[in-house]
């Protein structure tokens, strides 16, 4: 199938597709003309690659992921899976700031409700603490 093809089966844009191709993600055969053809094969590897990118890793990470996908090797699938488990836990750190982020957030963002809503009246925010100086003895 030529690049169109593959772009509309995928949703991936052809431009996505020429640099999955360049980074060696993808392979596809030329024609005499130059013009790329690609097997069945590459609707689901397009997919794979979508979804690792959708998870955050990038396509560096995810180049050294997929001769696992091609070969199936021990020592290939080894190192995937280190790979795989470095960028897991990168993401799961990442999630861990992301809802500490949110939680803070949300507490601004209650405080600031309550004070909307006319709560300061009764329950006044307190009053920053005073820094005190304390003399050398």
């Amino acid at each position: 199938m030529r690049i169109g093809e593959l772009a509309r089966l995928t949703g991936a844009s052809a431009r996505s597709l020429r640099y999955y191709e360049q980074q060696g993600l993808i392979h596809s055969a030329r024609s005499g003309g130059g013009q790329r053809f690609y097997s069945e094969a590459e609707v689901a590897r397009v997919h794979l690659i979508r979804r690792l990118l959708d998870a955050g890793l990038g396509s560096r990470v995810i180049a050294q992921l997929m001769p696992c996908v091609d070969s199936g090797g021990a020592d290939v699938a080894e190192e995937a899976f280190t790979t795989m488990v470095r960028e897991r836990d990168r993401l799961t750190a990442d999630i861990s700031r992301l809802v500490e982020t949110r939680d803070s957030l949300d507490a601004v963002i209650e405080a600031n409700t309550r004070y909307r809503l006319g709560e300061h009246r009764s329950h006044p925010l307190p009053a920053p603490a005073q820094a005190q100086h304390h003399s050398p003895s």
